[in-house]
């Protein structure tokens, strides 16, 4: 067990007096939490924990149903879809992040709009993920369509810093990214923003991260889950505080996560395309679903998800929170 950035974040939540109420070490044990090394998880609020870091939303949706965590900072995507193949296993309790994500382009690669992609190779992190579900919309959208669908663009699975590398070797043409991923794309990959997905959705806001926890966890364990989305709101109101101070720690906390530090323009950049929200967009998780089955990767029957949010745990944590001062 150990304490990752999301319990420093906490306390710099908190005031110099007090600290918000916290599932400790004595109630709790531990609380088994899974996230990504990208900013859209930026404010997983911490206590003392467990922690494992994933690429993409599938692995982690696979490591709560094989029990071997009880939270996780997830793409809606996989949340989706786990929720879904689970027979409604998984609940999204909480939002995380809206925006933050990206279409980018190889300035090399000759594509100025959708058109331009027929036969170019365009990677989404992993097969199902929220990116991936984006991508594959915006082909549809444009008259276009994977290999496997009997079109003419590839699209394929690639973890975030392999399209980089592949970007810096001409050996990619455009890839649908989160931050920091996007923003490296361009001022490291010599890329270029062709969709920021911002724009794709109303009022520019869309589920980026949601919090998702197994539904056995959440029976067993109600308080400890309130408690949870107690920090995670004094988190969220810390970072929307404090976005320049925010900004940088989490920068050093993705240095210790991945041993490499993010270039100040690239943190800043990116920063402008994120908005840190405990608001889970149920309405943007409902279009991603019906999007998802029409794409084919939800199986023969519209699913149907009016079991998947449950706000209950988190207007419990806004009647438990403390007032800013």
């Amino acid at each position: 067990m150990h304490h990752s950035f999301f319990k420093r974040m906490l306390f710099l939540a908190a005031s110099l007096s007090w600290c918000v109420p916290c599932v400790s070490a004595v109630s709790v044990g531990k609380i088994r939490v899974g996230y990504f090394p990208n900013i859209t998880h930026a404010q997983g609020p911490g206590v003392t924990i467990e922690t494992k870091v994933f690429n993409a939303g599938p692995s982690a949706v696979e490591a709560l149903f094989a029990k071997a965590i009880d939270l996780a900072y997830i793409g809606p995507g996989p949340a989706i879809n786990g929720f879904v193949k689970s027979d409604g296993a998984l609940r999204v309790i909480a939002g995380s992040c809206s925006g933050g994500a990206a279409l980018v382009v190889r300035e090399e690669a000759g594509i100025l709009s959708a058109k331009d992609l027929h036969g170019k190779k365009l990677a989404t992190p992993q097969l199902g993920n929220t990116q991936d579900i984006a991508a594959r919309l915006y082909l549809k959208t444009n008259g276009l369509a994977p290999v496997e669908n009997g079109g003419d663009v590839q699209v394929l699975p690639i973890a975030n810093p392999d399209q980089l590398t592949l970007f810096q070797r001409k050996n990619l043409d455009a890839a649908w990214a989160p931050e920091p991923w996007a923003t490296r794309l361009v001022q490291e990959g010599h890329g270029r923003i062709l969709i920021d997905e911002r724009a794709l959705w109303p009022e520019h806001r869309f589920a980026t991260t949601v919090i998702v926890v197994r539904k056995e966890f959440l029976d067993e364990h109600p308080d400890w889950v309130v408690q949870w989305l107690v920090g995670q709101l004094e988190v969220t109101r810390w970072v929307q505080q404090h976005p320049a101070e925010a900004r940088v720690r989490v920068g050093r906390e993705i240095q210790k996560i991945t041993t490499k530090a993010l270039p100040d323009t690239v943190l800043e950049e990116a920063w402008k395309r994120l908005d840190f929200t405990v608001d889970p967009i149920a309405n943007s998780l409902g279009a991603m679903a019906n999007t998802a089955y029409d794409l084919g990767l939800l199986g023969h029957e519209r699913p149907d998800i009016r079991l998947l949010v449950d706000l209950d745990f988190l207007q419990r944590a806004r009647a438990a929170v403390r007032p800013s001062r």
